[in-house]
């Protein structure tokens, strides 16, 4: 194994329902937002790595209602990592790792706010999301 996860944690939760309005017109048009993914990576130390997944949910306009960001802290056990392999464990190992525990906390969110219709796919792969991207 060329890493080791360290840590996981919430960094950022964002989710605002103004008023009764709001809610009532999200209840009717929630199936029409969009689930967008976002991964971001940061160097802590020489060989410590902090891997967000972002997971946002977008009004058709564009702008987030929801946004949750789980950080993971990974340890390279291997110093001599070849970038390509860097750049997979951060946009595929780690987010297929941590995606299940991202997905259930963005659909508690919503359950636990009176929304039962939040639909977010079960699986995410994110391999061939790093192809395409690679391309």
């Amino acid at each position: 194994m060329t890493y080791k996860i360290v840590s996981k944690y919430i960094k950022k939760v964002n989710f605002e329902i103004k008023d009764t309005e709001a809610f009532l017109k999200l209840s009717e048009n929630i199936k029409k937002y969009k689930i967008n993914l976002d991964i971001k990576s940061t160097q802590i130390k020489n060989q410590l790595l902090e891997i967000n997944v972002i997971l946002k949910l977008n009004k058709e306009n564009g702008d987030t209602l929801a946004e949750i960001s789980h950080a993971t802290l990974i340890e390279l056990v291997q110093s001599n990592i070849e970038k390509e392999a860097l750049k997979e464990i951060i946009l595929v190992k780690v987010p297929t790792k941590v995606y299940g525990e991202i997905r259930k906390l963005f659909i508690n969110l919503f359950e636990l706010s009176g929304y039962k219709d939040i639909k977010i796919e079960e699986n995410v792969d994110f391999k061939k999301l790093y192809r395409l991207k690679k391309n």
